[in-house]
């Protein structure tokens, strides 16, 4: 059973919307929907330079859709689900009222 949470505001809601536009950044997200990875495992599996990937795992945690850990010299990424939910939960929202009628014209 989940808690209700605060609705999602809509900067957050754009924020989370504009990070996942990317088709490099829904392959990694793709990628970590199994689980926590390395940085090292993302770059050989999704063939980017780690600069590359550098630049897309920061603009997914700023989002906060990502959480990572270091370990000794390696960084594990994964995905919050918190935001995940939280981005269902606003787009939810928007589909309870999407098919109510127009008020009609005066």
């Amino acid at each position: 059973m989940s808690v209700a949470t605060a609705p999602l505001p809509i900067d957050q809601a754009r924020a989370l919307l504009k990070a996942l536009a990317d088709p490099l950044r829904l392959q990694v997200i793709e990628a970590l929907g199994g689980g926590e990875r390395c940085v090292c495992d993302l770059t050989s599996d999704l063939g980017l330079a780690q600069s590359k990937l550098s630049f897309h795992l920061k603009v997914l945690k700023e989002a906060g859709l990502l959480a990572d850990r270091q370990e000794g010299r390696w960084i594990y990424y994964r995905l919050r689900p918190e935001a995940i939910d939280d981005l269902r939960g606003w787009l939810a929202g928007l589909g309870t009222h999407c098919s109510k009628p127009a008020a009609t014209c005066q």
